[in-house]
């Protein structure tokens, strides 16, 4: 049987998934470390991913090193990974990474990548897989669901796909990890959503100190 189409991301309290941009992807793309629209992106980041970046799980899955916290958050980070069968990403967010993942990239799934663009797979180590896919969304996600098997398929982002597969009645779960923070600005998760056709059954929610992750099953009207 095939798995569930779902998404996962971090928002912060005034919405945004991701700050301001500003010039910081070429800038971290181009090796500009020292450039003052990163390191502002690369601040307002840390806020954001702060309480994900300190769990044992994801410091050994990005070859931080030994160590990091262990509870409730490192937990639900484990499960997001346990339960992805394969990946969904556009391809700004795929531009945005391609410059700063490792070799043996933190996916280790198939990832299929929507694009114009006409690219051979790029293959990484630890078994993730970069497709190209530019023929639709729903064509990826019939690649992802193919790859996955009986696990399930993420759509890892950015915004504007997370939002193009909501709209389009292709997810079936998603949670947010709400952080109290506020940015003002920044990449905004749920603007352009179709209120008049995507409903929300609240499912989890499971507060810690840090974030709390709010989970709803989603239901079109």
């Amino acid at each position: 049987m095939a798995g569930k189409v779902f998404f996962s991301v971090t928002m912060s309290l005034d919405g945004f998934m991701a700050p301001v941009d500003d010039g910081a992807t070429a800038a971290m793309n181009e090796g500009r470390q020292d450039d003052p629209s990163l390191r502002r992106w690369m601040g307002q980041w840390a806020e954001l991913q702060g309480w994900a970046l300190k769990q044992r799980f994801l410091r050994e899955n990005l070859k931080f090193g030994e160590g990091g916290e262990t509870g409730p958050n490192d937990d639900f980070l484990r499960r997001v990974f346990d339960r992805t069968g394969s990946t969904v990403l556009g391809k700004r967010m795929f531009d945005g990474g391609e410059g700063g993942w490792p070799e043996d990239a933190p996916f280790h799934t198939p990832v299929f990548v929507v694009t114009h663009e006409v690219r051979e797979p790029w293959k990484r180590l630890g078994g993730t897989t970069f497709h190209f896919v530019n023929d639709g969304i729903e064509s990826a996600l019939a690649q992802a669901r193919e790859a996955a098997g009986e696990r399930d398929v993420r759509i890892g982002g950015g915004a504007a796909t997370i939002l193009q597969y909501l709209n389009a009645g292709l997810v079936d779960e998603f949670t947010v990890s709400l952080r109290p923070v506020f940015f003002g600005a920044g990449v905004p998760l749920f603007a352009g959503v179709d209120a008049t056709a995507v409903g929300l059954e609240l499912t989890h929610t499971e507060a810690t100190p840090e974030v709390t992750h709010l989970s709803y099953a989603v239901r079109r009207r």
